[in-house]
């Protein structure tokens, strides 16, 4: 039988249900107690031999002769229910039968048993209808097989898939141990523009709009950054913000062109104080959700313990992209490299940008353990302070688990004169070809002068961190709605 023929039928016996009840989708329930609360004081609510109401989708039906047994599902807690045509009465009983379908939504009534074979129970002396599911559930779903069409229906994905349920809880409870550990360490959550004049604060290229009203372009945020660190300059000593963010840029398994990002920043703080903080908070994380400090991933156990693991990022490359001499080598003879490792690079990259792109493509995967990559490329970090211990690299860290990037983090610049030094060549880049690069905002600049004080900051990849703790290899598996191409 075909989709349509099948919609047909079920739409006749919804013009049935109308014909007895009015409305099949009233707005009230009617319900006493919910399917949980009932099973909790099951024995309780037996014993006083008292009706009770209760409503949840039809999720399977079992007939024998003139009884039939349906389990009646809230969340993810399931009641059977059983119907007797002669405690019903002939005429709900045989509309039941006839007009309902597994899927439906329904509120019934009656008193609490158990079955011979110890079964909850609750046995209906009467119905209604609350919604009719006209479209057919699927009988089962087959996982990696319909990939697209998880994404692309994630209603019937969550309906009928219980991990992925169980995955987006665990997003929710994430993003909460998040908050619960920025509020009780003193910050304060904010909000800042997500379509702006100017776009900066990371290395990407924007979504761009345009304003009717005002007559004029503005971007989707790439990053909240900037307006995150005016707030410093306005006396607010720790902030942070858990937003959606948009990059204009390539859809993989670690990159969606919307994402969530958590950024935030502290004042008198340098930035080896902000590791620890990242620590604490990462720890909390994962023993909100493992009730351990240990996870595993792809297949490997990962243990997160203080202190983290540390290493530069010219190590990193000397170690795992096996090239001792990166110091002295140049730009064309980097780009050889680059070539040689599957990666192709723009002539007009800048030499940090080429070590950052080998370090994607070889370092990044061998780092499992949690580890904290220090002091980049300074030209891959124009908010960054220098480092006064190694040339032209910055006062930076990432971490790294897994072989995902989770953060982000430098010691701010907080020198005016600097960054309007360091955005001038920003610029520059642009106007050479590179257009995943923060843009010179004389607004910003124009803030600092007021005064910022020494401020750290870091920024998060919430997507990425439930990835780690779910153990989940795609981003779109843990973004409710992700960006798909039309059909």
């Amino acid at each position: 039988m075909s989709l349509e023929e099948i919609r047909n039928i079920r739409l006749e016996k919804l013009s049935r249900l109308k014909e007895v009840f009015g409305s099949v989708y009233p707005a009230n329930v009617n319900r006493t107690h919910d399917i949980g609360e009932v099973l909790f004081h099951f024995t309780k609510l037996k014993k006083q031999k008292k009706k009770l109401s209760i409503a949840g989708r039809i999720r399977s039906i079992r007939t024998h002769g003139g009884s039939v047994f349906f389990d009646l599902e809230d969340s993810e807690v399931r009641l059977q229910c059983y119907i007797k045509k002669n405690t019903l009465g002939e005429r709900l009983h045989e509309l039941f039968t006839d007009s309902i379908d597994i899927g439906d939504f329904v509120g019934v009534s009656g008193l609490l048993f158990t079955t011979k074979k110890k079964e909850k129970t609750l046995l209906v002396t009467d119905w209604w209808p609350l919604a009719k599911s006209v479209r057919p559930l699927p009988e089962k779903w087959h996982g990696i097989q319909n990939v697209e069409e998880r994404f692309r229906k994630r209603a019937l994905d969550l309906l009928m898939n219980k991990e992925s349920r169980e995955r987006f809880l665990e997003r929710t409870k994430i993003i909460k141990s998040l908050r619960d550990f920025l509020d009780g360490n003193g910050f304060y959550e904010v909000e800042t523009p997500i379509l702006q004049p100017l776009y900066g604060g990371a290395l990407a290229r924007p979504f761009t709009t345009h304003h009717h009203a005002l007559d004029m372009d503005l971007y989707l945020r790439v990053a909240p950054e900037l307006y995150l660190k005016r707030l410093m300059v306005g006396n607010l000593r720790r902030v942070y913000e858990i937003g959606k963010c948009f990059r204009n840029e390539g859809i993989d398994v670690l990159h969606s062109p919307e994402f969530t990002m958590l950024e935030g920043y502290m004042a008198f703080e340098h930035y080896e104080s902000l590791k620890v903080l990242m620590e604490k908070m990462i720890m909390a994380a994962v023993k909100e959700v493992k009730k351990k400090n240990s996870i595993v991933f792809d297949g490997k156990t990962i243990t997160f313990k203080k202190p983290f693991r540390t290493m530069t990022f010219s190590e990193s490359i000397k170690r795992y992209a096996l090239l001792p001499n990166i110091e002295h080598m140049n730009t064309e003879e980097l780009l050889l490299v680059s070539k040689q490792f599957g990666v192709e690079m723009n002539r007009v990259y800048s030499r940090g940008k080429i070590l950052d792109e080998i370090f994607k493509k070889v370092v990044r995967k061998h780092l499992i353990e949690p580890t904290f990559i220090t002091n980049h490329p300074i030209d891959i970090s124009p908010f960054a302070k220098m480092s006064g211990q190694f040339p032209e690299t910055a006062l930076r860290f990432q971490l790294i688990a897994g072989g995902i990037e989770l953060i982000n983090a430098y010691a701010e610049i907080n020198d005016p004169i600097e960054q309007r030094s360091r955005l001038i060549k920003q610029e520059q880049m642009f106007k050479e070809g590179d257009e995943e690069v923060s843009r010179m905002d004389e607004d910003y600049i124009e803030t600092l002068e007021y005064g910022m004080p020494p401020t750290a900051g870091f920024g998060l990849g919430v997507d990425r961190l439930v990835q780690l703790l779910t153990d989940t290899h795609n981003i779109r598996d843990v973004i409710l709605f992700p960006t798909l191409k039309p059909l």
